[in-house]
């Protein structure tokens, strides 16, 4: 017993270490491609290769620089500017690996996790009113529509009428929402006169916001256009002066620095000339003294 145990053993420590895969690194393929063509040979003959002109290769294709293919997940919760509980995302393999999959905010795409979130949207979709919950989406929308007023110019026409349809297409066209007309009702339909009206909309059938619409007076899209031109020309004069009006203050204010920079060298100069003329007038005092005054040896005349 204990001679075939040793053998076994012995057996095992002969088998060379296999190395794990983990540990194994990693080696990028790289396609290249002869710059000489080989030239055709004889049958059954070998082909002539050059031994310089042939080992000539060009690169084709490396993989290790190949651009990497983004990782797809299903967010199983909402991730802010990505998506929804239930959506399909595309995101890099960096953050899937080390935000999404481990925070539990994605799951991956099996055929599981896509039946699952499919029968959740459906009865989402189609349950009770009570049952169903607001998508990311609706929610969006939902917080836009609340900051948001509609406001329509009537057209020339006699015949012009605000209806359902109308309304639809001034919130495609000004606001950039698309509102079906069965999820928009109005207060009265048409309204033909001008003043501040109101609408509501209808959001997934949950979620009804009210907005104010104004149906303005028609105005001429060139008259606008040129109306705008003209308040962008006054702020760029309005900018030019002021600008104008700044540089000239610096310049001002540059020369009166300058100026008193110079009385201020002048001042000390001024004072030197004084000091140095009382000198000049005390030094020359002093010699009339000297000259007019006799000598204390000498005998006075009277």
């Amino acid at each position: 017993m204990w001679s075939s145990g040793r053998r076994v053993l012995q057996d095992l420590l002969r088998q060379p270490a296999v190395r794990s895969l983990s540990l194994t690194p990693a080696r990028p393929t790289v396609v290249v491609e002869r710059w000489w063509q080989v030239p055709l040979s004889k049958v059954g003959s070998p082909p002539r290769l050059y031994p310089r002109r042939h080992r000539v290769y060009k690169l084709v294709e490396d993989t290790k620089h190949a651009p990497k293919d983004k990782m797809e997940l299903i967010l199983s919760q909402t991730v802010p500017k990505l998506g929804g509980r239930g959506d399909t995302v595309f995101v890099k393999k960096s953050v899937g690996r080390n935000k999404l999959l481990p925070q539990g905010l994605a799951v991956y795409p099996s055929p599981e996790n896509k039946q699952m979130f499919a029968e959740e949207l459906r009865l989402l979709r189609e349950g009770r009113p009570e049952d169903r919950i607001q998508t990311r989406t609706g929610q969006m929308t939902l917080e836009f529509l609340k900051h948001s007023k509609l406001n329509i110019n009537k057209m020339p026409s006699d015949e012009f009428q605000l209806t359902k349809e109308v309304v639809c297409r001034q919130f495609a066209r000004k606001l950039g929402v698309v509102v079906p007309p069965h999820a928009l009702s109005l207060p009265f339909e048409p309204i033909k006169e001008l003043g501040d009206y109101w609408c509501e909309v209808t959001i997934n059938g949950l979620d009804i916001v009210r907005i104010p619409m104004s149906l303005l007076p028609y105005e001429d899209p060139s008259a606008s256009y040129q109306k705008q031109l003209k308040a962008q020309r006054q702020q760029q004069v309005a900018a030019d002066v002021s600008e104008a009006a700044a540089d000239e203050e610096a310049v001002l204010k540059a020369v009166s620095e300058m100026e008193a920079d110079k009385d201020s060298v002048s001042q000390p100069s001024a004072s030197t000339e004084t000091t140095t003329t009382a000198e000049e007038t005390t030094e020359t005092k002093q010699t009339l003294q000297d000259t007019t005054t006799p000598p204390s040896g000498s005998p006075d005349k009277n």
